[in-house]
């Protein structure tokens, strides 16, 4: 039989596990079991431990986070956080004013890239 020092996930649950540069939600269990304000929040995955806990960063604040247990951690999906880009129309009245400067600068890259790819809009200079 197998033991273990950490609680065992809900049935039908595996253990989640998280890697180095992952974004979470973190909830800290004592602010939030005590009733206080400011218990959740967004963090980076700095350090995964051979224990089973996590050291964190915090977003806003860039404070550390250490001995943050999975059970009280939500990964937050790339696809959340890029959603907008993946699913904005590309050419269409008020998309800038609706997207970040970053979202911007990276269709317009990718709208460079597609110009230079074999869909050109224009031909090429002849030599001769």
């Amino acid at each position: 039989m197998h033991h273990s020092h950490s609680p065992e996930p809900a049935a039908g649950q595996a253990a989640a596990v998280f890697n180095r540069g992952d974004f979470v939600l973190y909830r800290d269990p004592s602010r939030f079991w005590a009733g206080e304000p400011g218990h959740t929040f967004p963090c980076r995955v700095e350090k995964a431990w051979a224990s089973g806990d996590y050291e964190l960063t915090e977003l806003k604040t860039l404070r550390p986070i250490y001995g943050a247990l999975p059970q009280y951690m939500r990964l937050l999906p790339p696809a959340d956080a890029m959603r907008d880009i993946d699913t904005a129309p590309l050419q269409a009245d008020g998309a800038a004013a609706e997207m970040t400067s970053a979202a911007m600068a990276w269709l317009a890259q990718q709208g460079t890239r597609a110009d230079q790819g074999p869909r050109r809009r224009e031909l090429p200079p002849q030599r001769g």
